[in-house]
Order: structure tokens, then sequence, then C-alpha cells
């Protein structure tokens, strides 16, 4: 019996995303300079990890492309405690900048839950904070989510994706996007279920989804027994495979001919995380503005 010939999966790419939340940037931009405000990111680095340096250089070209500013705060390795604090509050009480950068985790030696506790909710521009966490967990507007989490969501609007009554499996719980995508699809009235490395019968409860988001941080992780027709999968994982190539959590030469979406990687979820990043720091310099004016 001659097997059904069906249409390979649509391919949710970043770049276009990314150039409609990039005009919607240079918008507000403008609006700033208009009242000569210029929007202003700080970036705390600690130690010369190169997946630190990489994001580093794109957030910095992205900042570039987009008429706003930044400053880098170098720190080494062996830092102390006392260094990094005083080095978030100087920024905290900066008039200039609008928002702040810190790249985890942190050196082992140093208590990253209370340095980055340290960090002004107003300038926390990828949800580090405790209070940027509580805000998305009770659905107040305080401070902002984590980049990666807000660009999974995005790129569901941008293509027209409606979350209502879906099922949404997230695999992975980690508070950088496991748990605050899961709280920003239940926003969406989607019906969340949270994966993790303990989840039983992981296969069964993936192939029951509507929308998937693969945050495991393990390289081809969701296979093509995972999945189903109709999904949507957001692969949010960013590995190297054995070839040194990029590669995301699902294994998407399985995946492509099964599901009716999928972002890529690379060329998905990270391009859109380095705008949001950019427009999180210019609503921080719009909010401050506005405060200003009352």
């Amino acid at each position: 019996m001659k097997k059904e010939n069906r249409k390979m999966a649509q391919i949710l790419l970043g770049k276009e995303v990314t150039a409609s939340l990039n005009e919607e940037i240079e918008e507000k931009v403008k609006t700033l300079k208009e009242h000569h405000v210029m929007p202003k990111l700080g970036i705390i680095r600690i130690g010369e990890k190169q997946d630190d340096i990489a994001y580093e250089r794109n957030a910095v070209k992205r900042c570039e492309k987009l008429s706003v500013a930044y400053e880098k705060f170098l720190l080494p390795e062996d830092v102390t405690e006392e260094m990094v604090i005083d080095t978030i509050q100087k920024l905290n009480k900066a008039e200039d900048i609008h928002g702040v950068l810190v790249f985890r985790p942190l050196p082992s030696h140093l208590d990253e839950e209370k340095i980055l506790n340290t960090l002004d909710v107003e300038k926390d521009v990828d949800g580090i904070t405790n209070l940027s966490m509580a805000g998305i967990f009770a659905g107040k507007e305080m401070g902002y989510a984590p980049c990666t989490a807000s660009a999974c969501i995005r790129l569901l609007d941008h293509y027209g994706i409606d979350c209502t009554g879906k099922k949404a499996v997230i695999v992975g719980r980690s508070l950088v996007v496991g748990k605050p995508a899961s709280m920003m699809l239940l926003k969406k009235n989607a019906t969340i279920t949270v994966c993790h490395t303990k989840t039983k019968n992981i296969k069964q409860e993936v192939q029951a989804a509507d929308i998937v988001v693969a945050a495991a941080g393990s390289a081809g992780f969701i296979k093509k027994e995972h999945l189903r027709t109709g999904q949507v999968v957001i692969d949010v994982g960013i590995n190297v495979n054995e070839e040194g190539n990029l590669c995301g959590d699902v294994a998407f030469d399985e995946a492509e001919p099964i599901v009716d979406a999928i972002t890529p990687v690379p060329g998905g979820v990270g391009g859109v995380t380095t705008s949001i990043l950019v427009e999180h720091v210019v609503n921080a310099a719009l909010l401050k503005m506005k405060a200003s004016e009352k």
C-alpha cells in the first residue's frame, strides 16, 4: 500500500519575528530620542566563558543595530562577592543605565541567589530576580520575564498559533525557560504539563501535546517516537553535536516530516531572544521617562 505523501512542517523562522520586533523597537527608540533619552544596557560578565562571550557579542551587535547604548563591566573569574554586589549596586544607581544583563551561572564560589537579588527589579531585563519571577507567577507587571521564555511566546504570537484550550507540554523545569514559559502559556489559556528527568512515560506526555516547548538541555532528546502530526514544536535547545554543529533538543530531521510546525536550531528562538533583551531595555527606558514626566 502506497504511503500518503505529507507536506513537510512549516519552519518557524526566527528572522521573521526578529524583523517585526526590531521595527517596533526602532519606533520606541525614536520616541525616546525625541525626549533626549538614550536607552542603555549594562552588561556584567564574570570570567571568559565562550558561551557568555558569544551571547555578549550578539547582544552588542543587536544594540548597535537598534541604536541602543551599552557598557560592559568585566570582572575576573576569582572576583569577590563584595565586588560583584558593588558593581550591581553601582548600576542600580546609574541614571543612564536602564537595564542590566548578568551572565549566569556565576562561578561556584559566589552566592548566586544573594548577588542576583541585589539587582533592582526595574532594571532586571532578563528575569533573574525573585521579584521578576514572582511577577510572572502572580501575573503582575513586575520586572521582566526571562528573554528566552518570552521569545517562545513571541514566536507563537507572530505565527498566529492560538494557545487557547491547547495542551502545552514543556520539557525542562529551569527558571530560565521551563517554569516561566509554563506560566506564560497558562496566561494564554493553554493547559500545561511540565516534564523533567523524573517524569514517567515522557514519550506519551509529549506525544499528547498540541504545543511542545523543548528545553531539556540535551541534544536530540525529543525524537520521532515522542511526536505526532498536528503538533507545533518550539526548540529552545542550543547544543553542539558530535560533528561540531549547533543543534537543538529536538532531532530536527526526524521531527520535520511528522509535526505541523517547528523552529530550527540555529535560526529559531536564539535570534528572537536577543531582540527581546533589547526590547526590555527600551521598555525600561520608556517606563522611567513616563514616570519622570508625572
